[in-house]
């Protein structure tokens, strides 16, 4: 057996009262471009569904990652107190649990006993780039949730769970435990913990920017020099922004 993690949940950066307010009130999309900005493509969970609409999600990533099935190995690694059970009986409070099931679609990864022992535990979420069973009753539990599809299969039938606390791939996606998970209505992403700060700073700006457009097109102007802002229609955001400010 693969030598067990510390319980200890790595905490790279504080979620302070102020980063979870400027995360929390920004789209994935804007988080998404202004990592791309800074060269790093690969942060979306590729092809990954919420499982209700609207739902919002912030937290620490906690990884668990699932084998191929090996019949002669399922003894070892699926019975008993195995990876799976461990993942979800060490989640701290805001970690978000991340499976990485090689995006297969033809068994379930966890269903709702699980998730509602990760959510008793004080998890933020979870998210598997494989398949959620129980999806009815999941979806009615207080934790967000993204998945790839459903499938009422339990995991034995083509997973064996490996190990937790690891680095994995998830949906296309590296994640390391302690990164930073956001997820809203439109999918799920991973934020550098060593630029989250930067990044959550940075999205709130161009939202602004954005709401500014949106509010100058909606009016009749061009998207040119509005999206993006032009040197010479600077000055009018800066008015509109310190207004909306002093509205504040």
């Amino acid at each position: 057996m693969p030598e067990q993690p510390s319980d200890q949940p790595p905490r790279p950066v504080l979620l302070t009262d102020e980063l979870r307010a400027q995360l929390n009130s920004v789209s994935t999309a804007t988080l998404v471009n202004q990592l791309q900005n800074k060269g790093i493509r690969s942060t979306f969970f590729s092809g990954l569904k919420p499982i209700k609409p609207g739902q919002r999600m912030l937290g620490y990533a906690h990884t668990l990652r699932y084998l191929p099935l090996r019949e002669d190995l399922r003894g070892q690694f699926s019975s008993g107190q195995n990876a799976q059970r461990r993942a979800i009986e060490s989640m701290q409070p805001d970690e978000v649990l991340i499976i990485d099931a090689r995006g297969e679609p033809d068994a379930g990864t966890f269903g709702d006993i699980f998730a509602l022992r990760a959510a008793r535990l004080g998890a933020t979420g979870i998210i598997t780039d494989g398949a959620v069973r129980d999806t009815p009753a999941v979806a009615d539990l207080d934790i967000p949730v993204y998945h790839q599809s459903s499938h009422a299969a339990t995991f034995g039938r083509v997973h064996m769970p490996y190990e937790h606390q690891i680095p994995i791939a998830c949906a296309g996606v590296t994640v390391l435990p302690g990164d930073i998970i956001v997820g809203d209505a439109e999918g799920a992403m991973v934020i550098p913990p060593s630029l989250v700060v930067e990044i959550a700073a940075n999205s709130v700006q161009q939202e602004a920017e954005e709401a500014w457009a949106l509010e100058r097109v909606a009016a009749g102007d061009s998207t040119a020099g509005v999206f993006p802002i032009s040197k010479e229609r600077r000055p009018e955001f800066e008015e509109w922004f310190a207004n909306r400010q002093g509205g504040h």
